[in-house]
This record gives structure tokens, C-alpha cells and sequence, in this order.
């Protein structure tokens, strides 16, 4: 006969983590997918178009494109920062779309419609575009440019007729795989660490004085009866 049931017990081994899901050259809107899981460790959510989860990793300042080029043409900020139509998506540490409307009003721009919309836990973020492999540009022998070819050789190839088409979201500072995106996002923590800490009061303030510039720009180039009516 058989003898007695044995107890199960739960093994206190640390779980192995799921093997990485290989590339197939065939399927490019896979493998872009497969960048950010694999080599950045984004979440992603299933679809298409490929969409980012916001407020994991990071948190999103949405602001007008024309406001974004000349804010980062002045703060120069290291934290990846993609494009979207007219629209500059700027990435910051997590939590920041919360404190977003507490430092507007502690900054003095609480009032103001400056078009500056903050995305984070539980948004969505369409995928910009990995950067295009620049592989088989004529580059000159040096180590730095044999180094910068090694790193994106990696990048798989956008798909053609989807991403980077008209209108898509594309990077103009594209994340580096295998390095922290933390470290280099602009957070509440680093004012007043000094050094080249990055600086999300200062990111927001630039931010925010140049959506208001360019508001009052636009403003006074329209007809008079029309900035009658916009008051």
C-alpha cells in the first residue's frame, strides 16, 4: 500500500527570474517593445501604439514644444526628454506629477494657464521611437566614436511606416540602456544637494516662465478683437 501523504514545504529560494524574450528581426514592433522591457526595464502595456507605463520608473511633464526647446536650451537638464507633435515630454523622478500643483502655486504661476500638464501613476506614455542606429555611418577611427557605434548597434531598427512616422513620439534624448534613468530625472531631493544634481523646482520654474512667455507671445500676434475675447 502506499504510505502516508508527505507534508509540502514552500522553499524559501529566491525565484528565478523569466528568461528575456529573444529578438526576432522579423517582428520590429516586437523588438522595440522587447528594448524597453529588456534593456530598460520599462513596463509596457499591450497594443499598439506602444505605450509606456508612467509613474513606475518616472513621471512625465507634458509642456508645449516651442517652451520645452527653449527651457532645455537654458537648464540643459541630462534626464531623457522626447517629442511629441508640438509637445516636449520632459521625464522626472516619480511622484513629481503629485507635487506639481503645490510647487506651481509655491513658485507663484498657480494662476496661470500655461498649458504645462504633469502625467503620472496610473498614465500612459506613447513609446517615442528608439534612437536609429547609426552602425554603418563613416564615423573616424577613434575610441569615442567606436564606443558610441558599440552602443547603438544594440538599438533594434524602428518599424517603417509606424514609428518616427509624422506625428509619432521620437527622442531627442534618448535613455541609455543599462544605466539607472533615476539618477538623471530632475527631483524635489536634489534642491539645495549642490554640484550637478538635478533640480525639479528649477526645471519647473524654467518651464513654467517660458509657457508663459510664449502664451503672452502668441497673445499679442492676434487681431485685437481675438485678444478681446481670449480675456
Amino acid at each position: 500500500m502506499f504510505g502516508a501523504p508527505q507534508p509540502v514545504i514552500a522553499s524559501s529560494a529566491p525565484l528565478v527570474p523569466l528568461p528575456r524574450r529573444p529578438l526576432d528581426p522579423a517582428d520590429a514592433s516586437g523588438q522595440v517593445r522587447r528594448w524597453y522591457e529588456n534593456e530598460l526595464e520599462w513596463p509596457t502595456v499591450p497594443g499598439d501604439p506602444l505605450r509606456l507605463v508612467v509613474g513606475v520608473r518616472y513621471d512625465v511633464l507634458d509642456v508645449p514644444a516651442e517652451a520645452g526647446h527653449t527651457a532645455l536650451r537654458r537648464s540643459a537638464p541630462g534626464s531623457p526628454v522626447a517629442l511629441h507633435g508640438d509637445r516636449m515630454l520632459l521625464l522626472v523622478a516619480a511622484g513629481s506629477a503629485e507635487e506639481l500643483p503645490g510647487l506651481l502655486e509655491w513658485l507663484d504661476w498657480g494662476s496661470l494657464p500655461l498649458g504645462l500638464v504633469a502625467i503620472g501613476a496610473g498614465g500612459l506614455m506613447e513609446a517615442p521611437s528608439p534612437p536609429v542606429p547609426h552602425a554603418e555611418r563613416a564615423v573616424p577611427p577613434t575610441r569615442e566614436s567606436n564606443a558610441a557605434v558599440s552602443r547603438e548597434a544594440a538599438v533594434p531598427p524602428a518599424p517603417p511606416g509606424r514609428f518616427g512616422s509624422q506625428g509619432a513620439a521620437v527622442w531627442l534624448r534618448p535613455p541609455e540602456p543599462g544605466c539607472e534613468v533615476e539618477a538623471s530625472l530632475p527631483t524635489l531631493s536634489a534642491l539645495g544637494s549642490g554640484g550637478g544634481a538635478p533640480d525639479l523646482v528649477r526645471l519647473v520654474n524654467t518651464v513654467a516662465t517660458q509657457c508663459h512667455r510664449v502664451r503672452l507671445r502668441r497673445a499679442c500676434a492676434q487681431p485685437p478683437a481675438m485678444r478681446t475675447q481670449g480675456r
